[in-house]
């Protein structure tokens, strides 16, 4: 269980934050030096330099969208033009891509952060430029909203890359695609120019993934713990009816993959800070706004509650809260996380976005109830300053990643194990160091007073 220092604040951990961008920044140019566009995007480090692995090209925004976030951090011009460039260049096929479930990731990471620094008025640009931008997240909205799977009830999903019948987890925080395309005024048109409601999609697509991908142990649920999370679920499409629950990356339907765990937490965080600046009347269709809040307040609190229980004491978690090494730690959830044990890897990039989530959910939850908003925003910022520290900021100027100790995908054994090791350690993924960017911009923005760091902007 991670011990909370309650006595922590942003500012705390600015100087931290302010270190992880100095490091990152030789990162970005190096690795945008030596990276090759013809290899498709860098996904994870092998001994300390990224390679690629054709799955889907879902990391790519991370890419450009890391060099964004270090000008924003920083005001590196440089950077920036990393950022506007590789966008220009490399994310249109991002913008119209129908295969995959991860614009979120790839388009608001890009067009969106541009696009948001200029309505913060960070960057100046052309009027041009800025329908360029809007355009293009106009279209990703719609594109990833088309991408759907009609459930009875009124329920229904953005499917995944697997197919129609399958819910991913991960997905959540695709929403934003959809928030940032409504905010901008967009509908998906449908046969006979039906107008499809962006926001109604990303209501539906949250409703239906709390019911199925989120135990709340109670009710139907009531075998279960509550805050666990299953990878994906499995419907029958002749008739729309849930199945069982899946997993892709984790180690099984019945334990908790750590970063899918992680996204719900994040995912559900930051679109109660979208919806929260919404008028009641954009809830007429399902809910209303109070009830759509606290519906999604409640998966938010229960899969960090969860998250907070199953994590070691300093707030690194392993890969997976069932995997069958973790007996041979002995009280492992007591100890900090060792991610050079001989059983299990831990997953920094799962650590990265549940911080996140955590201090999102902490700042929405201080207004209304302090005490419960103190104790997350604590705990996120627990989990930041043991990712910040020098055990997992790679300071070498011979590693490109920039946090170390992360894992993509256990079960193919796609990561690599260094020689004389059993398990991965000591290696980096592009979604890892991009979201510890955005974790230390979030809070760096918070120790100064700033406008508050959100997808949609201000």
């Amino acid at each position: 269980m991670i011990d909370i220092d309650t006595s922590l604040t942003p500012q705390a951990i600015r100087p931290a934050a302010e270190r992880l961008f100095e490091v990152s920044a030789p990162k970005i140019f190096a690795l945008q030096k030596r990276w090759d566009p013809a290899r498709g995007a860098p996904v994870f480090t092998a001994g300390g330099r990224y390679t690629s692995r054709g799955w889907t090209e879902w990391t790519q925004g991370f890419q450009f969208g890391s060099a964004i976030l270090q000008y924003d951090a920083t005001g590196d011009q440089p950077a920036l033009a990393i950022g506007r460039e590789g966008t220009l260049q490399h994310m249109a096929n991002h913008v119209s891509h129908v295969g995959g479930h991860d614009h979120g990731f790839n388009n608001v990471s890009t067009y969106g952060s541009l696009w948001r620094l200029a309505r913060e008025g960070r960057l100046t640009i052309e009027e041009g430029e800025r329908h360029f931008y809007e355009l293009a997240l106009k279209v990703s909205g719609a594109i990833q909203a088309a991408r759907w799977t009609e459930l009875p009830e009124g329920l229904g999903y953005i499917y995944s890359f697997n197919g129609p019948h399958s819910l991913f987890a991960d997905t959540i925080r695709s929403l934003r695609s959809l928030a940032v395309a409504h905010q901008l005024g967009q509908v998906l048109m449908g046969e006979q120019d039906r107008k499809i409601s962006l926001l109604d999609r990303l209501l539906r697509h949250a409703e239906t993934t709390a019911r199925y991908n989120v135990y709340m142990g109670a009710g139907r649920d009531l075998y279960d713990v509550r805050g666990r999370v299953a990878h994906e679920s499995i419907f029958n499409l002749n008739n729309g009816s849930y199945r069982c629950p899946s997993t892709q990356q984790g180690y099984s339907p019945f334990s908790t993959w750590t970063r899918g765990l992680a996204w719900i937490l994040c995912g559900y965080a930051e679109q109660l800070e979208f919806l929260q600046t919404l008028p009641e009347a954009a809830f007429e269709e399902r809910r209303t706004k109070a009830q759509t809040l606290t519906a999604f307040f409640e998966v938010a609190a229960a899969t960090a509650d969860f998250f907070i229980q199953n994590t070691p004491v300093d707030g690194i978690p392993y890969w997976d809260t069932g995997a069958p090494g973790l007996r041979h730690l002995g009280d492992y959830l007591n100890l900090p996380a060792n991610p050079f044990n001989e059983y299990e890897p831990v997953d920094s990039s799962a650590a990265a976005i549940a911080a996140q989530g955590l201090i999102r959910l902490g700042g929405y939850a201080r207004s209304q109830a302090p005490e419960l908003g103190t104790h997350y925003l604590a705990a996120g910022l627990t989990v930041a300053r043991t990712l910040f520290s020098e055990a997992y900021l790679s300071t070498s100027p011979d590693h490109e990643g920039l946090i170390l100790h992360a894992v993509y995908h256990r079960p193919n054994a796609w990561d690599h194990v260094p020689p004389g090791r059993k398990i991965p350690c000591g290696e980096s993924c592009l979604w890892g160091d991009y979201h510890a960017r955005e974790l230390a911009l979030l809070i760096l923005r918070m120790a100064r007073g700033d406008p508050a760091y959100t997808f949609f902007g201000r």
